[in-house]
């Protein structure tokens, strides 16, 4: 697929990082984006707008994680997460969202957008907006569905969106930010939460020396939420899963596992697992509705 741009369906849900104000693409160039204010944010020519101000406190996810995420997905084996989400996101969008005639789905730390992807196929009315302060992660992300835009953005910070814009909300083993997301989330929108249970991985965990998730991982998400939404519904996904060495080392290179894992070790130990390698991905999907 071919970027040119962000479409003009999102610009319009978009807001001014610096004052708040509306954005409208440059008509002089088309290759920017600019508020009453002349605050102004390159497009890309991947296609994705810079919507950083100043300098990021934090970097993302490498081309080298991105990398591996893109290709581990593309084999399918995390399909059961975005099919959960395509289905979680019919409901909301369906009947509870149709004051805008363009839907719009935001996912706050989207990765490639390829669960963005999933949703905009299944919710045709709908165009997305992937968030993500990797710039390897948002180029890839501008070109994942023909509806869905991407944004360089750091979504620990004030969203650039306008109040009540966003009719469906999605947040995968990404940073949560309650407060925004109750702002920019329409009253009768949805928010989707996806996060690792316990046993997610747990054999690479144990045969590979692996990050552990933490055992307070779901108290936390609820703290960080639970001031602003009510969790409607919550359900544990898994799929089993049949690897290759390779694959294997893929799995581990695109989470937060690749920050701390000696590769020399870590190749050693994959060496030594039998092949192919079974493990079960297992996954728990939220539900939320703002209060």
């Amino acid at each position: 697929m071919t970027a040119v741009g962000p479409d003009p369906r999102v610009v319009e849900r978009l807001r001014c990082p610096v004052c708040g104000e509306g954005l409208t693409i440059a008509a002089d160039t088309g290759q920017a984006l600019r508020c009453p204010r002349r605050h102004s944010f390159d497009i890309a020519r991947q296609g994705y707008v810079n919507l950083l101000t100043g300098r990021a406190p934090h970097l993302g996810d490498s081309t080298e994680m991105v990398a591996a995420r893109a290709q581990f997905l593309a084999a399918g084996h995390y399909d059961t997460i975005s099919t959960a989400l395509a289905e979680a996101a019919a409901r909301p969008l369906g009947a509870d969202a149709g004051t805008q005639a363009y839907p719009l789905v935001v996912d706050a730390g989207a990765g490639t957008g390829r669960h963005l992807a999933a949703v905009l196929a299944a919710v045709p009315a709908a165009v997305g907006l992937a968030l993500d302060i990797a710039k390897p992660a948002v180029r890839r992300a501008a070109r994942a569905h023909p509806r869905g835009s991407a944004a360089l953005a750091d979504t620990w910070q004030r969203l650039p969106l306008a109040d009540a814009s966003v009719a469906l909300l999605l947040n995968v083993f990404a940073p949560r930010n309650g407060p925004e997301f109750r702002r920019v989330l329409d009253p009768a929108g949805r928010l989707l939460v996806v996060t690792p249970t316990a046993e997610h991985l747990t054999e690479l965990v144990d045969a590979l020396g692996l990050l552990r998730v933490d055992p307070a991982k779901a108290d936390r998400v609820a703290a960080s939420l639970g001031d602003h939404f009510v969790e409607e519904s919550t359900a544990v996904h898994r799929q089993a899963l049949t690897l290759s060495h390779s694959e294997v080392a893929t799995l581990v290179g695109m989470g937060p596992s690749a920050w701390h894992a000696d590769p020399a070790g870590l190749a050693d130990r994959i060496g030594a697992l039998g092949e192919p390698v079974r493990v079960r991905m297992a996954v728990r999907l939220g539900v939320y509705r703002p209060r």
